[in-house]
């Protein structure tokens, strides 16, 4: 049985002051506008919340963790359902390590969670760009911010790698927790890790896009820590 996220609920007056000011005229398509003001429904009895969300993604972590999977939504079945358009319930901003796929260690399926990954897990225009798409259209919950063990961009940051083509960029968004790290003790690397998930998150707040999303209670902004050796999850900041 599969869940019902319903979609965003805002007045028609908050969706015009998006459209005016926080997304810019003429950046939406018609599709999108048309998605947008679809604001007026009542909200579904069973609409989950931001912390309901966070919790699914929390007690998925927990299931995967401790060798429990349910492995949901992952049926012929729900292929079909979710071809017809999705309602993620949370998204995920995390880094692109092959070691870190979302949907396993959350123990979630198809169309559940709405994904952006980059090396180093920060938050470019694009990516919050595309988070800002799937929590106010497509009214994803809550948003996390997964840095994790032993990250290799972490490392190389701190390391002042000289790397070819663009890799730099990624290593040059880290550099500023390097420097905020720099007094704390205990272990470097998870420290920086650790620092650069809330210097993104910082960056996703500064969305007004999101800020309002959270001021009308339908977004929560979390950070978080993967150990790779475990498969555990923990709440950051």
């Amino acid at each position: 049985m599969s869940r019902q996220y319903p979609q965003i609920n805002l007045s028609r007056r908050s969706l015009f002051k998006f459209s005016a000011g926080a997304i810019g005229t003429g950046v939406l398509t018609a599709g999108l506008s048309s998605n947008l003001l679809a604001a007026e429904i009542a909200p579904a009895e069973d609409e989950i919340t931001p912390d309901k969300a966070l919790q699914e993604l929390l007690d998925g972590n927990e299931r995967f963790s401790q060798r429990k999977r349910r492995n949901p939504h992952q049926t012929y079945s729900r292929l079909a359902e979710v071809a017809k358009g999705q309602k993620p319930f949370a998204s995920i901003l995390s880094c692109a390590d092959s070691r870190v796929p979302s949907e396993i260690v959350f123990d979630q399926g198809l169309g559940d969670l709405f994904v952006c990954r980059v090396a180093g897990n920060i938050a470019t225009r694009e990516e919050i760009g595309s988070l800002e798409f799937g929590s106010l259209v497509l009214g994803s919950k809550v948003i996390m911010v997964v840095g994790h063990e032993r990250c290799g961009a972490v490392d190389a940051a701190i390391k002042g790698a000289e790397v070819p083509g663009q890799i730099g960029s990624l290593l040059e968004a880290i550099k500023p927790s390097v420097e905020s790290s720099k007094e704390k003790s205990g272990d470097k690397l998870e420290n920086v890790c650790k620092a650069n998930v809330l210097a993104q998150i910082k960056k996703l707040n500064s969305s007004p896009v999101l800020s309002e999303l959270i001021k009308a209670e339908k977004l929560k902004i979390v950070g978080a820590y993967y150990d790779l050796d475990t498969g555990k999850i923990s709440i950051v900041g």
